[in-house]
């Protein structure tokens, strides 16, 4: 106990994010802000009466905020800020889209924010998420480190859920991973995927892995068109509270997040999804994964494609 946390956003993302941090009940205080006048307090007010039914003690407190800073000295002195702000996809969409009204919300949020929370570690999961990301280590001026982004927690989740459904077994007897971008260029990396140790291509022929790995991609947009009128956010909420808790806790736990890379897998200078070990100060290591030449490729491409995208926020 004793940390802080910040949620901004109070849609179903954000809400449900702070729902699960506060019910870990690793933190002495969520604090969750949205520009809806009330809309935060009302959903903090709702919260803190259900703790004694969950038993947590953590104080959720609700902060609405403007685009000129009110509000958010409710923030002060955060440990951990995870930034859902933003408008979500709809059918039809591709991420990318959302690119250029995005950038103005989570640059605003994000210099808002780091005057009041100056050590906190930053997660991003607005999207598009690489440029979100890299968007908001610019804006906040703060070590890469201490900036990432959750794409490959979810990503992979959804890989293991397809793994497990396709064979018929437990999703805790099934390992994944994807790596890349949070777009058309993520990599699934088949070569590290198990169940119960057994690699992945000893149980499924080369054509439904493959055919598993197109379904994990489009995973987002499937649920978008299904819902019509907004995004996921079980799935990637869980990934998002997990990663913060991982925060809280100096846990050291390995996560596929979008981290910066600089020389790993021979690729620098940019924000990718790789495995990285996560603990008080954001990233603590880049943790690569051993992969095919063609996983290696597909990763390099993935790299380029998001180094240029990522250059053209910083005018955003």
């Amino acid at each position: 106990m004793g940390k802080k946390v910040t949620v901004v956003g109070a849609g179903f993302y954000g809400s449900t994010t702070a729902q699960r941090l506060a019910e870990y009940d690793v933190f002495d205080e969520v604090v969750l802000t949205d520009i809806v006048d009330g809309k935060p307090e009302g959903i903090a007010l709702d919260m803190n009466q259900s703790r004694t039914i969950e038993g947590f003690e953590t104080k959720v407190v609700g902060a609405t905020t403007d685009n000129d800073g009110n509000g958010y000295e409710k923030t002060a002195g955060s440990d951990v800020i995870v930034i859902t702000a933003g408008l979500p996809r709809k059918p039809g969409m591709s991420r990318m889209d959302l690119l250029e009204v995005n950038a103005k919300i989570v640059r605003g949020v994000t210099e808002n924010l780091v005057k009041h929370s100056p050590n906190a570690v930053i997660i991003v999961v607005s999207n598009p998420l690489d440029e979100m990301t890299a968007l908001a280590q610019l804006a906040s001026g703060f070590p890469k480190n201490r900036v990432l982004g959750q794409a490959g927690m979810l990503d992979t989740a959804r890989f293991t859920n397809f793994v497990a459904e396709e064979l018929q077994v437990p999703v805790k007897s099934v390992t994944t991973l994807t790596l890349g971008s949070h777009g058309d260029t993520m990599v699934p990396v088949p070569s590290q995927s198990s169940v119960d140790g057994k690699p992945l291509a000893d149980l499924l022929p080369a054509d439904k892995v493959e055919e598993l790995v197109t379904k994990t991609r489009n995973g987002g947009a499937e649920i978008v068109a299904l819902l019509k009128t907004g995004s996921a956010y079980y799935a990637p909420s869980a990934a998002a509270a997990r990663m913060a808790k991982a925060v809280a806790e100096d846990s050291g736990a390995v996560m596929p997040v979008c981290a910066w890379v600089d020389g790993e897998y021979g690729i620098s200078g940019v924000y990718l999804g790789v495995n990285a070990k996560i603990g008080a100060e954001g990233v603590k290591e880049v943790v690569e994964t051993p992969l095919t030449d063609d996983e290696l490729a597909n990763l390099k491409e993935a790299a380029e494609a998001v180094r240029t995208k990522q250059a053209d926020v910083a005018g955003l």
